[in-house]
């Protein structure tokens, strides 16, 4: 009797930290992205940069712009590692996101970058409105008194 191994996919989850640190997160929605084969194996190897990245509308299509993917080694197809990729959304969530960009002047930017169940690449993008600096101020201090508190549970349990 043969048996047949079948190696589990790996996960990826690549995260955008300075989107945290930089906007209001409004809304959350998860995208499907358009991709070349040598992107996606770049992806799976984590060779992937989210940090500048954004989405914006070209006519009544949803872009994302700026993320920089970088080139496979051994592809022989040369693509531009920062071209804008079409993310795929149903047509109600465009046109509502569409409507609210335009409205109230918010922006979409990309949370994270994943593999679901059947490996497949999501992203993770988010309605956001920009922080002022005494906003992210704000976060800092908050963060720091929970590590302290924290800290101080800790030692109080260790005693």
């Amino acid at each position: 009797m043969m048996w047949l191994i079948i190696p589990m996919k790996q996960q990826i989850k690549i995260e955008n930290k300075k989107a945290f640190h930089d906007y209001h997160i409004l809304e959350t929605i998860e995208a499907g992205i358009e991709l070349k084969g040598s992107e996606v194996k770049s992806i799976r190897q984590g060779s992937v940069s989210l940090r500048d990245a954004y989405a914006a509308f070209d006519g009544n299509q949803l872009y994302l712009y700026k993320m920089h993917i970088a080139q496979y080694p051994g592809s022989f197809e040369k693509i531009d590692p920062m071209r804008k990729r079409r993310l795929l959304l149903h047509k109600h969530q465009l046109l509502r996101w569409q409507k609210r960009v335009e409205e109230k002047g918010l922006t979409i930017v990309p949370l994270s970058l994943y593999t679901n169940n059947k490996g497949i690449i999501k992203v993770n993008i988010a309605l956001v409105k920009g922080k002022k600096l005494f906003d992210k101020r704000r976060d800092i201090k908050e963060k720091e008194t929970r590590r302290q508190i924290e800290r101080q549970k800790r030692n109080m349990g260790a005693k």
